[in-house]
């Protein structure tokens, strides 16, 4: 899918564009299957994100071969390289004329992996346009390195703990990532983005699949658990996920539940993360 001006382009400016990756009638399964597992937020009064919208791909089917599909992996297979995780996934859902919003960050910040080679794959499910909310990023700005977060308690901030960059940000280089259903965006662990409030009457739905490659570890004390859908993994960083057996039974539920005790308690302790504390 990617030639090499593109993987150039990547590494310059820190993210590509989106571009078509799934099929139109895929990508309608797709969003009528997260609709209906993940359009009402299983929530957590002590998390802003819902649990059901975090790491899906370890409780549902149709998100378990969603972050294996062939064509986002061959993707990432040219940037990150053959032997690929998959660390974290969340679900981006804005409702119709809604002030959620998603403040200047950097993904790098929270996940407390190193070296900095994490890409996010941005997944449109609907239209992503400027009027619905569409992701924001900065060029280049991944040469900035790892810059200083602080929390902001606005509950219409949709970051877990409303993680902000701590200087003033111009906005003014942003380019909008405007993307048609079945599209798939790719930006850098350390590239700053944002993005704004849905404005419009319908609902805008994407997925960043967090992929890494094998060589990748979490500095924390914390051991953490990731799930590898493409190639060899010879360092043992991380506990291997199981694929779900089906939808939400008491087995997934349960691998999905260790994983995300030990992803919170690690985004909580490790030295990077008393950052944004």
């Amino acid at each position: 899918m990617l030639r090499k001006s593109d993987i150039e382009t990547y590494r310059r400016q820190g993210f590509l564009p989106g571009r078509p990756h799934l099929s139109p009638e895929e990508t309608t399964v797709l969003r009528d299957a997260c609709i209906r597992t993940c359009g009402v937020e299983d929530k957590d009064p002590a998390r802003r994100q819902a649990s059901n919208r975090v790491k899906p791909y370890l409780l549902f089917k149709w998100a378990a071969d969603l972050v294996r599909h062939p064509t986002v992996l061959d993707s990432v297979e040219a940037l990150i390289g053959p032997d690929i995780l998959v660390f974290h996934t969340t679900i981006w859902f804005k409702e119709p004329n809604t002030e959620k919003s998603v403040p200047w960050h950097q993904d790098a910040t929270y996940f407390g992996l190193a070296p900095f080679e994490h890409v996010t794959a941005w997944v449109a499910l609907t239209p992503s346009t400027e009027e619905m909310g569409c992701v924001q990023i900065l060029p280049q700005s991944h040469e900035q390195g790892q810059l200083l977060h602080a929390d902001k308690p606005d509950p219409n901030l949709m970051l877990s703990r409303g993680q902000t960059i701590a200087k003033e940000v111009d906005p003014s280089g942003a380019v909008n990532l405007t993307m048609a259903p079945g599209d798939v965006s790719f930006h850098h662990t350390l590239a700053l983005h944002r993005s704004g409030p849905n404005t419009s009457n319908q609902p805008r739905i994407g997925i960043g699949f967090s992929y890494i490659p094998a060589h990748v570890r979490h500095v924390g004390e914390t051991r953490l658990s990731a799930t590898l859908v493409r190639g060899v993994d010879r360092y043992s960083h991380f506990d291997m996920e199981p694929e779900p057996d089906g939808d939400a039974t008491a087995a997934a539920v349960a691998a999905h539940r260790d994983s995300l005790q030990r992803f919170w308690r690690a985004s909580e302790a490790i030295p990077e993360m008393g950052l944004i504390h």
